[in-house]
């Protein structure tokens, strides 16, 4: 799966302060201003700060996307797919000896969450792999007690699990310029992610779409050789000023990448059927949380 394939549902010196929403703050490192009220110089460390409430609500809200909002769509394991798919963005746990091309990330979220001091299940911080070995063991397997600890775990855990979308965000701007070779398209890219962060509806997309369908770095996450990562939808963006347009613009390049993938896409994967729902995703930028 890469990260999401689901209908409807996978620096400079200066600083900056986002506002976004009433009550949260969101540190960027970068030269850009944003559409609010300037507020106090942020500290140097150029990170994004949110508030309990303000990440369980983009939590939520990547919840919608990911699962429609429902308990039972946290523990998933798609049709045609070697792996389940849990949480809120739907992160990857591969069974152990049957490693994929896509990042995993739920070992890398169950680490988060042990640094973060947070009580889980014990057998899940001692898991070495997916305990379920096959689709079918694991649809055996959704109302069991294992099953519905592991549903009750990720359902109370959401600002955690915002927070580690978050520290990939945070992560990916140096990752995605590294991966491109042309000195002025990384120079777009950087400004391009500057100018969609410097709307509040801006910063939630960026987080949203880097959760949705990763970074755009690595090489297996292409077909016929173009990829549908951030780093993607940030180089197909066209030129704007920065603010809400620069938001309107990356909700449309967005579908313009993940109409290609579609285009692209190996007739057996069918990927046609999530049209609809990656476009609405797309469109949903333009609103913000």
């Amino acid at each position: 799966m890469f990260l999401n394939d689901i209908d409807g549902m996978h620096v400079s010196s200066c600083r900056l302060l986002l506002t976004f929403s009433a009550s949260f703050l969101l540190i960027f490192s970068g030269c850009v201003s944003v559409d609010s009220t300037p507020g106090p110089t942020p500290p140097s460390s150029g990170k994004i700060s949110l508030s309990e409430a303000d990440s369980q609500a983009i939590g939520r809200k990547i919840w919608k996307n990911e699962c429609n909002g429902t308990v039972e769509g946290l523990t998933s394991w798609n049709n045609g797919e070697d792996f389940p798919s849990l949480g809120i963005g739907h992160f990857i746990w591969y069974v152990k000896g049957r490693p994929g091309p896509f990042d995993e990330s739920f070992p890398k979220l169950i680490a988060y969450t042990k640094q973060r001091g947070v009580t889980m299940p014990r057998w899940l911080g001692e898991a070495d792999g997916s305990p379920w070995k096959t689709r079918a063991e694991f649809l055996a397997q959704k109302n069991s007690p294992q099953m519905k600890e592991l549903r009750n775990f990720l359902a109370n855990t959401v600002s955690v699990q915002t927070g580690f979308i978050v520290q990939r965000l945070e992560r990916a701007l140096p990752k995605m310029k590294a991966a491109t070779a042309n000195e002025n398209d990384r120079k777009r890219l950087h400004d391009n992610f500057y100018k969609v962060a410097s709307h509040r509806n801006g910063v939630y997309a960026l987080i949203d779409y880097v959760n949705f369908k990763g970074e755009g770095v690595k090489a297996e996450e292409k077909y016929k050789g173009q990829g549908w990562g951030l780093r993607d939808v940030l180089l197909e963006m066209k030129p704007t000023s920065g603010g809400i347009s620069s938001v309107n613009e990356y909700s449309e390049a967005g579908k313009r990448v993940l109409q290609l993938r579609i285009a692209n896409s190996p007739p057996a994967r069918g990927e046609s059927r999530w049209r609809a729902g990656w476009m609405n995703r797309c469109e949903s930028y333009k609103h913000g949380v």
